[in-house]
Parts: C-alpha cells; sequence; structure tokens
C-alpha cells in the first residue's frame, strides 16, 4: 500500500541534490514530493544522478507556497534546528514513526529547506513540529539530498515495522486549508469584537491563539464546529 507521505522541498538550489534525492526516495518505496519555487534551472545534472529513478524525478509536483504544497495534509513536519516554544521537537526516526501512523488519517510531509538559509521563520510556524538530524556540533549541517534519504529510510523502517492498522477507522483529521479558513474566521470575529484592533502586521496575538489550536490538531468535525461557532458569534456582534 503506498502512504500519502509527501516530502516537501523548499526553493532547492542544486540540481544534483534533486537527482540523488529522487534516487533516495525511490530506494525507499517513496514518489510523492513537491518542490516549491525551485532555484535550480538546468534539471540535466539531476537525471545523470537519478539512476533508475528518472520516475520519480519526473513525477515531481511544483508549487509557489508552502501553504499551497501541504494545503490537504493533517500533519507536517518541518526539518529545522531552531527551538520554537509550543512545538515538539522529533527525532527523524520518531518523524518516520509518526509520518506512517498519521497517514492513516490523510496526506502527511516532511518539510526541507533551501540549501543555504533553511526553513524561514513563517515556514517553521506553518509546519505543526520540528525536527532536525542529531549531527555533531563540528559539522552541523547536512546536505538537502543526505537529509532526504535519512529521513526516506525512516519513513521506511516504519512502513516495515507498522502493526496492521485498527478495525476502527480514525477520525479525519482537518486539512490546512481547513485550519486556515478557521484561522481567518477567528481574526474575522476577535476584529469584530474589538480584540484585535489595534493588530500589527505580522498577527502575532492571532498566531498566538490559534497555535493551542493548531497544536491540538483538529478533526474535520472539530474544524467545522468551529467555524460554526464563531461565524455564530460574528452575527451576533454585528447585528446587537
Amino acid at each position: 500500500m503506498v502512504l500519502p507521505i509527501r516530502f516537501v522541498l523548499m526553493r532547492p538550489r542544486n540540481a544534483e541534490n534533486l537527482g540523488a534525492a529522487a534516487r533516495a526516495l525511490k530506494n525507499c518505496g517513496l514518489s510523492e514530493w513537491t518542490w516549491v519555487r525551485p532555484e535550480a534551472e538546468d534539471l540535466e545534472p539531476a537525471r545523470r544522478l537519478a539512476v533508475h529513478a528518472e520516475d520519480v524525478l519526473g513525477g515531481v509536483k511544483r508549487a509557489d507556497t508552502l501553504e499551497e504544497a501541504v494545503a490537504d495534509c493533517v500533519w507536517v513536519v518541518g526539518t529545522s534546528s531552531r527551538k520554537v516554544e509550543g512545538k515538539r521537537r522529533l527525532s527523524p526516526r520518531a518523524v518516520g514513526e509518526e509520518l506512517v501512523a498519521r497517514a492513516a488519517q490523510g496526506p502527511v510531509a516532511v518539510v526541507f529547506g533551501d540549501e543555504r538559509s533553511g526553513l524561514t521563520n513563517a515556514e517553521v510556524e506553518r509546519c505543526h513540529d520540528l525536527s532536525a538530524v542529531p549531527t555533531d556540533p563540528s559539522q552541523p549541517s547536512i546536505n538537502l539530498a543526505q537529509a532526504v534519504l535519512l529521513y526516506a529510510y525512516e519513513v521506511r523502517m516504519a512502513s516495515l515495522a507498522a502493526a496492521p492498522p485498527p478495525p476502527a477507522p480514525l477520525p479525519v483529521a482537518a486539512s490546512d486549508a481547513e485550519l486556515a479558513r478557521v484561522e481567518q474566521t477567528l481574526e474575522e470575529t476577535l476584529k469584530t469584537g474589538g480584540f484585535l484592533v489595534d493588530e500589527q502586521p505580522g498577527r502575532t496575538g492571532l498566531r498566538d491563539l490559534f497555535a493551542p489550536l493548531r497544536r491540538s490538531r483538529l478533526t474535520r468535525n472539530e474544524a467545522q464546529l468551529w467555524l460554526a461557532a464563531l461565524h455564530t458569534v460574528r452575527k451576533r456582534l454585528t447585528s446587537g
């Protein structure tokens, strides 16, 4: 069974890395990946390194933003060494295990930053949790294709070790796009109620208020309930 596990590469710069990453995914039985605004233009070096993985290289999807790349995902983990309050820091092994487990609820994704500067603060914020390879401090950075191989390997091992799925189906988790609608409706309601009158660019207050909801990993039904409740409150505020 092919699991809906997606590898998302943000702004990849090096064509050789893309070819090696395609081969790594094929090695581990994976094929779903997305490039967000790739900066590598000549893909001939990628084709040379994608030995027996030309189908994976050719089947890549492209997106303009991280939001577009993970809109249907129920869990998104970013690869970053940063520590962010409220976000779990998982080992690559734990990420592989959780990706396999959560894939039963819907598409899941692991996100990699570009070779030079990694993920932006906004991209880190968009992820539910974070992970980094525990490298030696004397050489902390790791090649993009190597990172893809490490996480793909852990997914492979977790898939091989996974127990049969439970008989009762898991509840359908809210997608990233559905969570974004809840966040937007929350913002509109709080503005109507006067709470976010002086909200500054970057929406720090809204982000902090919504963070617990994102971390709670709402189900689709819960997200719909939040939307209904917020719409009702906003209607009362405007009519009163």
